[in-house]
Formats: structure tokens, sequence, C-alpha cells
């Protein structure tokens, strides 16, 4: 199970280069590169519908601060958060893992 010194490190900071998150390389690091595809898919749906993150909290009813994290790659969302931005943008986020 993650969880305890697993998550105590930012998925951006498991990156050779954090500075290019949401594209940085992960290598070894499967849940962070899994949250760095979310961050992706997020932003990319964020700026092809031109929809503020203000407007997705709305929408989602996940806290304005938790999305910006999301992208941001300080934090690891739990699976309520994606399940509630997946309903608001009625399409997956998560990545299928080859």
């Amino acid at each position: 199970m993650v969880g305890g010194r697993a998550r105590s490190t930012a998925p951006r900071d498991l990156a050779e280069d954090p500075q290019a998150w949401p594209h940085a390389d992960l290598e070894g690091h499967v849940a962070a590169a899994v949250v760095q595809a979310i961050a992706a898919t997020l932003a990319g749906e964020l700026a092809a519908r031109k929809l503020s993150q203000r407007a997705l909290a709305a929408l989602s009813g996940v806290n304005r601060q938790s999305i910006n994290d999301l992208l941001a790659g300080t934090s690891w969302p739990d699976v309520a958060t994606i399940a509630l931005l997946e309903s608001a943008l009625g399409g997956p986020l998560w990545p299928t893992i080859r």
C-alpha cells in the first residue's frame, strides 16, 4: 500500500528535473508517473475547454487548491478527488498502464 514515507515526497520531486513537470522523466516511479499523466491530461482538458481551476472546482466539488496542487505535482491525489474530477469533465483522467 502506498502511504507513509512513500508519499512524503511530492510526485514532481521524484523527477530528474522537477521543473519539467508534467513532462519530466520519472523512470522507476510508477505512482508518480500516474499522477503526472493525470496532471497532464487535466491541464489539457482545462485548456481545451477554456475552463479555469475555480470553474472546475465549482463543477466538481473539489477544492481549487487541491486542483492546483495536482496540476503542480505537489500532492498525491486520492481516488475520490480523481473520481469527482472525471465526473465533472465527463471523461477519464486516469491513464492506461502498460
